[in-house]
């Protein structure tokens, strides 16, 4: 295994939007790739057609190009082991169920799901398989020639991997370390299907990482029993020589209570469990997305990253970089992450205090235009320079700080009663004569001469300025009052603190 160039693979099935615990698995699959200088290929699992929903492929390319997660081959990024989708290799599938037939691996069964439902009801947990198969009907209790034709007549028929009991099979895990399966508990797998002329996921799935030299599989847990059928898989076929080695990944759970996450977790509790935004094409439904409420891709996959995975240091903030050099799939849990969407929310603040003042202007500036207001992009700087840090979200900016750009039109009831005294009417009138008279009015300029001023008065200081804060924005919130009105300027500064007078004495 060592000679060989580390592949691994993603391969979600179009049948709707990716799932977090999806882009958790992909991203897993990017990491490992890149550390060991191998390839990721980006594969299409559509074997069940009547699960397919149109859409749902080009958003979950769409998805990955956003966060930054990149395959170096597969379906729209091209490569030499093509095609990459399931349904387009129909063919190279019938090849390989014929070779298990001829070689007695795998048998025809004709037995419709209404004789399967009826056996289901008549035997407590039935299963298809070494101690049952000959009470069925199948190629081992017809002759040959009866079963060509059934075939030759069009009667529908599956193909079945014939698991021979006695046997105790090993998986490998990176992430659990050895485990061993009875086959006595493995049923005969479909592997085809005739009514489709399509594979199940079980053969289309190992013949793929055969063919694309797959050397690693890493995916969900929720696969972790199909693994030992998977091993039985690659020595029917004489492949075990290449076998990829398994890490099957913990579940992500819900934020409170048991159980794996759920769109439902997500609606409840106000987070998006999609990475873009969904319209369901049967329903017209609309599902929210990480990109869409604000998240930015770097922070939804440094939270992801470190959902079931630990580096084993205090660090918490990775760039994809980082994340590559520090990451060790050993190290993945064994036990299922708690989803906690506070924390995602943490990360995406977080990153908002590592962008640099320019780049979270450039995201707020079309928010301030479309608000109505006609500023100039340096000025929307520096009221990021001075509220970023107060919020998670870029789009959580306008409510916060819409007085630097707009006069309060009324005041804060609350605010009113509690800041607004008697005689704040005629301090702020005697601060409005100080303000017009200093020429220099930056914070610097203002400043020393307003505090002399409180000061030669005897003013408290906190009733003039929580006044002084209440007439320029309305309310009881905000920055320092001297970077406020260094901000407005005299002119708009006076023009607010005349209307505060005017209202609220």
């Amino acid at each position: 295994m060592s000679e060989r160039k580390v592949r691994v693979r993603f391969a979600p099935s179009p049948t709707g939007p990716l799932h977090i615990g999806g882009v958790r698995t992909a991203l897993y699959n990017y990491l490992f790739a890149r550390q060991n200088n191998g390839e990721l290929v980006f594969r299409i699992e559509d074997t069940d057609s009547h699960r397919f929903v149109p859409g749902a492929e080009d958003y979950i390319i769409e998805s990955f190009r956003w966060l930054g997660i990149k395959f170096d081959e597969g379906v729209s990024f091209g490569g030499n082991h093509g095609p990459y989708r399931q349904s387009e290799r129909r063919n190279i599938y019938k090849k390989y169920v014929q070779q298990l037939l001829d070689e007695g691996k795998a048998y025809y069964a004709f037995d419709t799901p209404e004789e399967l439902e009826a056996k289901r009801s008549e035997v407590q947990n039935f299963q298809y398989d070494a101690h049952t198969r000959m009470q069925m009907r199948n190629s081992l209790t017809m002759d040959a020639a009866e079963c060509e034709r059934r075939m030759a007549e069009g009667e529908q028929f599956t193909v079945r991997f014939k698991v021979e009991p006695g046997r105790e099979i090993r998986v490998n895990d990176m992430i659990r370390g050895e485990v061993v399966i009875k086959s006595d508990i493995l049923d005969d797998k479909v592997l085809y299907k005739s009514a489709d002329e399509l594979p199940t996921y079980h053969l289309a799935n190992i013949v793929d990482d055969h063919l694309m030299e797959i050397t690693h599989v890493i995916r969900g847990e929720e696969w972790l029993p199909s693994a030992p059928l998977h091993v039985l898989l690659y020595e029917a076929f004489g492949w075990a020589d290449t076998m990829p080695r398994f890490a099957h990944l913990p579940l992500l759970l819900k934020p409170e209570g048991k159980g794996k996450l759920s769109k439902r977790d997500g609606d409840r509790l106000g987070f998006p469990v999609f990475p873009l935004e969904w319209h369901d094409p049967k329903t017209g439904e609309v599902s929210s997305g990480y990109r869409e409420s604000g998240y930015f891709p770097e922070a939804v996959v440094n939270f992801l990253a470190l959902l079931g995975w630990n580096p084993g240091t205090e660090q918490e903030l990775f760039t994809l970089e980082e994340l590559v050099s520090a990451f060790d799939i050993s190290k993945c849990s064994k036990a299922g992450a708690k989803f906690d969407y506070q924390k995602g929310i943490w990360f995406n603040h977080e990153y908002i205090l590592k962008k640099s003042d320019d780049e979270i202007a450039r995201l707020f500036a079309p928010i301030v235009a479309g608000n109505g207001v006609d500023e100039t992009f340096d000025r929307v700087k520096q009221v990021v320079h001075m509220m970023k840090d107060r919020v998670n979200f870029v789009h959580e900016l306008w409510p916060l700080c819409s007085f630097f750009f707009i006069a309060p039109t009324e005041y804060d009831e609350k605010t009113v009663k509690k800041r607004w005294k008697d005689y704040s009417a005629q301090q702020m009138a005697e601060l409005a004569g100080v303000l017009q008279g200093i020429e220099d009015f930056s914070v610097e300029g203002q400043e020393p001469v307003v505090m002399q001023w409180v000061e030669a008065k005897g003013y408290k200081l906190g009733d003039v300025m929580n006044a002084f804060r209440l007439a320029l924005v309305g309310i009881g919130k905000g920055p320092g009052m001297f970077d406020i009105s260094a901000f407005l300027g005299k002119e708009e500064t006076l023009k607010r603190l005349q209307r505060a007078i005017e209202v609220l004495k």
